[in-house]
């Protein structure tokens, strides 16, 4: 039989407000926003009046001894031996109510919890000004229960009511509303189930015990485990997180503070930027047991140990809720062209670019004017190709194990990687194919939207057919803030005219401008090739070139087919964008295409994927069809995801084998013209969407041996895969994570299609 992990008991609530002020049990959230509306907590009291059960509670002993101090807290701050898990909220609410501590408001206020109590109809209620005036109730039952204060709480009850009204009560009505009275103050005996789980249980086992008792469906995370951890033992750690929080959006607090124009942080997300900086870790399921102290070799944990690791976090902790590289790591933000959080769509992006921005300015030693433009560029990136939209703990991890076998203190080093990763991202096939293809949708959040309006503020621009610049109107100093005008170049009702009334097609992207129009011309629906001349002949010519380059306009473009125009437009947006990012860089260096071999020897990547071969076993030593079928999925990924390179030839370890073996297996054209037809059929045949223009081919030459190089760019709109074994319709859809391909399904794969496609 296994062993039990809990054992049941009890707790009166008097027990349990005594242990929870003795410090005995840790109610962290006493201090924290208190997400209850006050009328939960009207109706738990109602519940525990008439008798009614209000759920188990659950406690985790913390294996902390009695009397053992809380780190870096001295002589004080004892660690709990038991933490709330289960039923925070409702503790919260009755110590509260209770003591009358106040409790954190959403708004980061102070209030107090009062409620009434009205005796003859035995109903409780929020207290608002006009319970206060209605002598029926006690307007604050919290008297009840004050040392020495219930009596004359009683007193003033009855004092009102029979001052109301005029006389005094029957002997009947007096003891039968004080018996009622006396049963609310009876409630500090009302009795909790709890159930505790016993230190052992590891934090997997709490949250599955968790999520099996909670009718509420709420699961608890591995920050969750983390920010535990701090409470028992450094509570004061996790007390800088929340006001470091709760300062960043409080308005009007004087002094330097770390209010910001792009994030509004919360405690596990800085949590995880210490984490990322302190141990090199995206994933937080191994830090947890770090930071208890356990030896993964003997399972014990050992309380030096966990000081020790507390004590590295604590440094890395300092480093994050630093305001001076806080608000430096913003002007980094600001330097690509991002002016508010509206153009942020991912906060993980930032969150893990402040964690690079840190490690490089602690780690490797370089100031702040030359970290600036890496991580200005770093985040252009991350943001604009959505690295950290789709698994970003792998993804990160990825990043963190790039920089972590340089140098400690070459801040060069550091640089040119940050940078080589980039270059394989912003390839000339991304410029060329793979952003005009994301730029194919009517979704006006996306990162792709957000990249060529910041590219818009990085070269300055105008708006199209005014002298207003665009990023002077997103100034987030600005009030009252105002809103950057957007509208259609091929009105709706011209579209219509063409039979064009699809909402996608008619709010393409590529048919929105930033654009503000003469007064004469507002609420026009003219044709282009009618309203434009008319608009430029008052404007000055080199305005109207100028403004011309920035907005992506084709030359005659009023005169283009609708079709034609937006697939111009959006390679011209992505060429604005391409400029912009290159301004970044002091020396502009024109792209050159990354060799095959340096690729290969960067190993396997988000975007480097490599194959052994696709037609001949090396087990078997004969042709296997059912190697296609990798050619297949990994191209797939890499087309619903950010594009990259497939090189077939090379083994996982990175050794060149070459195709020849491949070539021997052609039933015909047994050459390189035979062999990329063999992959332009298979990709073709399986996949939903030609390849034609998303997909090359080529046959570079690496130690010596000849490899297939299938370099993918991304697709405009989700592509599937026709399954491995049975069906002949293509239904599988595979993205790129990391250095795997992965297959989504049902929420996953919608939830992905919105993200990255809009």
């Amino acid at each position: 039989m296994p062993p039990t992990l809990y054992r049941d008991t009890g707790y009166t609530l008097r027990h349990l407000i005594e242990d929870i002020e003795g410090g005995r049990i840790g109610l962290p959230d006493i201090q924290r926003p208190f997400v209850w509306s006050a009328t939960k907590t009207r109706d738990l009291f109602d519940s525990m009046y008439r008798g009614y059960p209000i759920g188990t509670l659950m406690f985790w002993e913390t294996g902390a001894e009695v009397g053992t101090r809380q780190i870096g807290t001295g002589t004080g701050g004892r660690a709990p031996q038991r933490l709330v898990v289960d039923g925070q909220q409702r503790l919260t609410a009755l110590f509260a109510v209770l003591t009358g501590r106040k409790v954190v408001n959403k708004s980061f206020d102070e209030v107090t919890l009062r409620i009434a109590f009205h005796p003859q109809d035995q109903t409780f209620e929020v207290t608002d000004a006009a319970i206060e005036r209605d002598t029926a109730y006690i307007p604050d039952i919290t008297k009840l229960w004050a040392p020495g204060g219930h009596r004359g709480a009683v007193r003033e009850f009855f004092h009102r009511l029979e001052q109301a009204a005029g006389e005094p009560l029957p002997t009947t009505t007096r003891d039968e509303l004080e018996e009622r009275i006396d049963r609310v103050r009876g409630l500090h005996d009302f009795r909790f189930q709890v159930v505790e789980l016993d230190a052992a249980a590891d934090e997997e086992q709490v949250a599955e015990i968790f999520v099996r008792i909670n009718f509420q469906g709420v699961k608890l995370n591995q920050s969750d485990f983390i920010l535990t951890l701090m409470s028992v033992h450094w509570e004061k750690g996790r007390s800088q997180l929340e006001d470091f929080c709760r300062a960043a959006v409080v308005a009007g607090l004087p002094g330097p503070n770390p209010r910001n124009p792009f994030l509004d942080p919360s405690p596990d997300q800085l949590l995880r930027v210490a984490v990322a900086v302190a141990f090199r870790r995206a994933r937080l399921q191994h830090v947890y047991n770090v930071l208890r102290g356990k030896d993964f070799e003997t399972g014990k944990v050992s309380a030096q140990r966990r000081q020790e690791q507390f004590e590295r976090l604590a440094q890395a902790h300092t480093q994050v809720l630093d305001l001076t590289s806080w608000h430096e790591f913003f002007q980094c933000i600001t330097a690509v062209g991002f002016r508010s959080r509206k153009m942020i769509t991912s906060d993980t992006a930032l969150l893990y670019s402040y964690a690079l921005w840190l490690i490089g300015l602690h780690d490797f030693g370089l100031s702040a004017e030359e970290l600036r433009p890496v991580i200005a560029r770093w985040f252009f990136m991350v943001h604009t190709t959505g690295r950290y939209s789709n698994s970003p703990e792998s993804q990160m991890e990825f990043d963190l194990g790039r920089i972590g076998g340089l140098p400690q203190g070459d801040g060069q080093a550091f640089a040119a990687e940050l940078a080589r990763i980039i270059s394989a991202h912003f390839t000339g096939d991304y410029w060329d194919i793979s952003l005009p293809n994301r730029l194919d949708s009517s979704s006006s959040y996306s990162p792709v939207v957000f990249a060529y309006q910041a590219a818009l503020n990085i070269l300055d621009a105008e708006l199209l057919c005014g002298d207003q610049h665009i990023r002077d109107l997103m100034d987030p100093a600005a009030r009252p803030a105002r809103k950057v005008p957007r509208d259609r170049l091929f009105s709706s009702e011209t579209l219509a005219g063409l039979g064009i009334t699809d909402k996608r097609q008619v709010n393409a992207i590529a048919n929105m401008a930033y654009v503000t129009w003469p007064a004469s011309e507002k609420g026009n629906t003219d044709a282009p090739h009618v309203y434009w001349p008319r608009i430029t002949e008052a404007m000055d010519p080199e305005v109207v070139r100028r403004q011309a380059l920035w907005h992506a306009l084709p030359v005659g473009w009023e005169q283009l087919d609708y079709a034609a125009f937006l697939e111009r437009r959006r390679q011209l947006i992505a060429q604005v964008v391409r400029e912009a990012f290159e301004t970044l860089s002091a020396d502009r260096p024109a792209y050159v295409p990354t060799a095959a071999a340096d690729l290969i020897a960067a190993g396997e990547s988000q975007s480097t994927e490599f194959k052994a071969s696709a037609r001949w076993n090396v087990h078997t030593g004969e042709y296997d069809k059912s190697l296609q079928h990798n050619l297949v999925k990994t191209v797939c990924g890499f087309l619903n995801g950010e594009g990259g390179n497939l090189f077939v030839g090379v083994g996982d370890d990175g050794t060149v084998l070459g195709i020849e073996n491949d070539l021997s297996t052609l039933p015909k054209q047994a050459d390189l013209d035979g062999y990329e037809l063999f992959v332009r059929q298979v990709l073709d045949d399986n996949l939903s969407a030609p390849t034609a223009t998303t997909v090359r081919i080529s046959f570079p030459e690496v130690a010596d041996r000849v490899v297939c190089r299938v370099s993918v760019a991304a697709a405009g709109k989700a592509v599937f895969a026709r399954p491995a074994k049975g069906g002949s319709a293509a239904t599988d859809f595979w993205v790129r994570v990391g250095n795997a391909t992965k297959q989504l399904h049902g929420e996953g794969l919608l939830r992905y299609r919105e993200d990255h496609w809009g």
